[in-house]
């Protein structure tokens, strides 16, 4: 492996950083806050380490997939390092392992968070966090592609790399275009739903906060009671919306707007992930209204946000769950573990892999009864590769094993079992709320800096989802 062109490509992810901290710098400067020198010493710090490999190893038109896969790793373990930095140089409640948390949490897409109070952050400071949950959610390295060259294999082994099989299943199209249709999307969700929020009554910088917040899946938001602040049915609509667009495969949303075939409308995994969060929210109105805890409507209201918010993994809140009867939490549980879809801003198990597992148990039941025939396992009108029902079987019980392991480790740090569950769920889910200390109006401040740290390798891992992190510890079987 050339860790020289390792560096180099985790060089151009530092540089993308700095630009987000430059940003956060001028509004620290506009709003003369005291943010204005942790962001320029962490922008300098990012500039000049991105920059240097840049300057001193030169381009090449090939990586290898060990090269690949550790950019991808490396680079999203060096942006989460350097976006600790603002919040480390700053202070308050940040502590070296709060300030990493926070990061890893942000560039992760999960949103859960270790402060008691966000809305005494100066202004820039909210800012940045925001833009770590943009930067990270479409991805750090599909950024990083935009500007190799046209030609360059690099690109193609690195998106490979980035994306998993069941996100590339619905892009027909080469490399460079399947990174300008995810930005495209990307960018202008984004600057719909900004303007949409600003109708409905939000500031600017409330807005712009929480469509990178939105669209990225991610959950921080700029006030203490996260959406419950502003207490509003056509702002809650409009973010639940754009919730449900952001948890679907990014790649039909744009062939839906340029009226291909292959659209949102056709899709049989869409419209089974949409089925499934309306039952979801039938039964947890249902309950919430039968055991009085709400009147029909407002429990089909915070119903209908919560179960979107969890079921998409963003994690924002209008209402505390913690609260709810146990069969409700049940079910934001489950949402919690299902996630959203593949080739989305989702992170965690996504749900394609579940609809599959669904399907291969129908068609195990199939081959019990006519042991002779020749079944396909088809999803959409389309017969899976056995190899994508493995790999998709192999992922979900590592999954599972992964969150019982980080469950047995926190209950080691006598952390009780609700929320050492809940918070292991969430965080390989990229959700951010669990239940427990950590409900939806809690934070994780409370946890052991060790069981932070756990949870922040639980981040990470639902983000590039675990196989990539851990084939690099398998050095031998490269050779």
């Amino acid at each position: 492996m050339r860790v020289e062109i390792v560096l180099r490509y985790v060089g151009l992810v530092l540089i993308f950083n700095a630009v987000f901290l430059f940003i956060s710098f001028l509004l620290a400067l506009y709003l003369s806050e005291t943010t204005d020198i942790p962001l320029l010493y962490s922008m300098l710090i990012a500039l000049i380490f991105g920059l240097l490999p840049i300057i001193y190893v030169q381009q090449t038109s090939y990586i290898s997939i060990l090269e690949g896969i550790s950019i991808v790793v490396f680079g999203w373990i060096t942006t989460c390092l350097v976006g600790a930095l603002p919040y480390m140089l700053w202070g308050g409640e940040f502590s070296l392992i709060n300030a990493w948390f926070e990061s890893v949490s942000g560039f992760t897409t999960t949103g859960s968070t270790i402060l008691t109070d966000i809305e005494m952050l100066p202004k820039s400071l909210i800012f940045w966090r925001s833009s770590t949950h943009w930067i990270g959610g479409i991805g750090i390295i599909l950024f990083t592609l935009l500007i190799l060259p046209k030609s360059s294999t690099s690109k193609l082994t690195l998106l490979n790399t980035e994306m998993s099989k069941l996100a590339k299943a619905d892009f027909k199209y080469r490399a460079k275009e399947i990174l300008r249709i995810l930005l495209y999307v990307y960018l202008g969700l984004t600057l719909l739903e900004t303007v949409f929020l600003m109708i409905a009554g939000m500031s600017f910088f409330d807005a712009i906060n929480h469509s990178f917040a939105t669209i990225a899946t991610g959950g921080f938001s700029t006030k203490n009671l996260s959406i419950a602040h502003f207490n509003s049915v056509p702002i809650e609509i409009i973010i639940m919306a754009f919730m449900v667009l952001s948890g679907l495969h990014f790649g039909l949303i744009f062939n839906t707007i340029l009226g291909k075939s292959n659209n949102i409308f056709r899709s049989s995994v869409i419209r089974a992930f949409l089925i499934f969060l309306i039952v979801g929210i039938t039964l947890v109105s249902l309950k919430l209204y039968y055991n009085g805890t709400y009147t029909w409507w407002t429990s089909v209201r915070y119903a209908a946000f919560q179960v979107i918010s969890v079921g998409t993994t963003t994690g924002f809140a209008t209402a505390d769950s913690v609260e709810w009867p146990g069969f409700t939490r049940l079910i934001l549980i489950y949402f919690t573990i299902q996630c959203a879809m593949a080739g989305s801003t989702s992170g965690g198990m996504k749900f394609d892999r579940v609809w599959i597992f669904f399907k291969a148990i129908v068609k195990h039941v199939k081959i019990i009864q006519h042991p002779r025939a020749v079944i396909l396992l088809k999803v959409g009108g389309k017969a899976i590769d056995e190899d994508i029902v493995k790999d998709t079987m192999v992922f979900i019980i590592f999954y599972l094993f992964i969150i019982f392991i980080t469950t047995l480790l926190l209950t080691l740090l006598n952390v009780d079992m609700i929320t050492a569950f809940s918070s292991s769920v969430a965080t390989i889910g990229n959700v951010g709320p669990g239940f427990g200390e950590v409900g939806s109006m809690g934070n994780f401040s409370g946890l052991p800096d060790l069981g932070k740290f756990i949870l922040t390798i639980n981040m990470l891992l639902g983000r590039l989802e675990i196989f990539g992190i851990f084939s690099l510890f398998f050095i031998k079987s490269w050779r």
